[in-house]
């Protein structure tokens, strides 16, 4: 028996494929108005598919734990998956880790061996320097008692169910074998290979994979703002054209979309876990100098873009916003980059804008409460105003391209 603890995107993600898989598997969440939805057969957020595996599984292999002290006294590994968000400085808030320790340790019997996973995202060090003195302090000796490892996800929010069932590598950061055998067991039915490295290298892994990914995408504005300072360059030629090295070629995961030119990275894992690494690296006495222009280049292409709308389009003028989730096929809106260009577009005097998402409206409005119009569809977007600003690169834009004619067009994702 597996025990989840919290149901957000990841967590709930992986409940329901270890349950897909077969295993018997808790979800517990702290949130009573989430695991309500959850036990009604709804899903909390947008996830293609998911509904489906939920109405599956839920009440078989899947069980909604009414209490965390039931979920851990009938599992033998128990999985994290709460939120670590930034601090004021930058660095990984673990809060809501110690917390959900804090519950877990007081339902276990040293004589039952529990393995505590951390699939929450923490920065190299964490699991040996400051969780496992944490549970340590509660009387408990780890590698005895009680057992450690970290087991990073590689969701992408939109794909998180096929790349849960279908995933290129499983890592999992550990120092014994018990924990091992384990881990094999409960991974034994993924056709992939399964990594066994230190607890260091496990959340180091999911690091290197994320700001990997921020840094290309930086890169890529940087470069636009160079060519732009330049003039005559066609931005979306030189990157067609530089995707067509045969070295991006055969990889699944399509990295050239990351190494693309467009408003920034947003979301809630590419702008914490780069901004966590490089206050991690000034921790250690290093200066994480590319890191830390990854960051600033992601904080300077928003007004960059702005400059450009001013100089084309007056203030009084009617502008649509044209996806406000921070990526296509998700409602996720947290740092989205739509958020800034609304703001900035605000604070210099833009007072008519109509915003449109295909999913994440209601949302968006919710969780902001800026002074905007929304429109319910594409079309309404387009008949009322005069510029638009495409933030999210939606299919639905490219598909309908032909009605932005007559249109002053900013596409931040380059995708018309």
């Amino acid at each position: 028996m597996i025990t989840v603890i919290g149901l957000g995107f990841v967590g709930l993600t992986t409940a329901l494929g270890f349950s897909e898989k077969g295993l018997k598997v808790y979800g517990y969440d702290i949130n009573k108005e989430k695991t309500a939805l959850i036990a009604s057969g709804k899903i909390p957020f947008f996830e293609k598919g998911l509904d489906e595996v939920l109405a599956k599984n839920l009440n078989k292999n899947f069980l909604i734990a009414s209490s965390i002290e039931e979920a851990v006294k009938n599992s033998k590994v128990i999985i994290m998956c709460v939120g670590t968000p930034s601090d004021d400085k930058g660095r990984a808030d673990l809060t809501y880790i110690k917390s959900a320790l804090d519950s877990i340790l007081s339902s276990v019997d040293k004589q039952d061996k529990k393995i505590i996973i951390i699939k929450s995202t923490i920065p190299p060090s964490t699991t040996r320097n400051e969780i496992i003195p944490y549970i340590e302090k509660s009387g408990f000796e780890t590698g005895k008692d009680i057992f450690v490892a970290n087991n990073p996800e590689f969701l992408r929010e939109g794909h998180a169910w096929d790349d849960f069932i279908n995933p290129d590598r499983i890592v999992i950061g550990t120092d014994d074998e018990y924990t091992k055998t384990i881990m094999s067991e409960i991974y034994s039915k993924f056709s992939v290979p399964i990594h066994f490295v230190t607890l260091n290298t496990g959340e180091f892994i999911k690091y290197l994979s994320n700001t990997f990914l921020s840094t290309l995408i930086s890169y890529s504005n940087e470069m636009s703002m160079i060519a732009d300072s330049i003039g005559g360059i066609d931005m979306k030629a030189a990157f067609k054209i530089f995707h067509e090295d045969k070295r991006w070629f055969g990889n699944p995961a399509n990295m050239q979309t990351y190494a693309y030119p467009g408003c920034g990275f947003g979301g809630y894992c590419l702008p914490k876990d780069t901004q966590a690494l490089v206050q991690k690296a000034k921790d250690y006495n290093y200066n994480a100098k590319i890191l830390d222009g990854v960051l600033r280049v992601n904080s300077e292409i928003k007004p960059h873009w702005i400059e450009k709308i001013k100089k084309s389009v007056s203030s009084d003028k009617n502008i649509a916003i044209l996806g406000l989730s921070f990526k296509p096929e998700s409602d996720d809106i947290r740092q989205t980059p739509a958020l800034e260009i609304i703001k900035l577009l605000l604070e210099n005097g833009y007072k008519n804008i109509i915003a449109y998402d295909p999913i994440a409206n209601d949302l968006f409005d919710k969780t902001y409460k800026l002074p905007l119009k929304y429109a319910k569809s594409l079309d309404e977007a387009l008949n009322n105003s005069e510029a638009v600003v495409i933030a999210t690169g939606w299919r639905e834009f490219t598909e309908n391209k032909n009605k932005f004619c007559k249109k002053t067009i900013f596409d931040l994702r380059y995708i018309l």
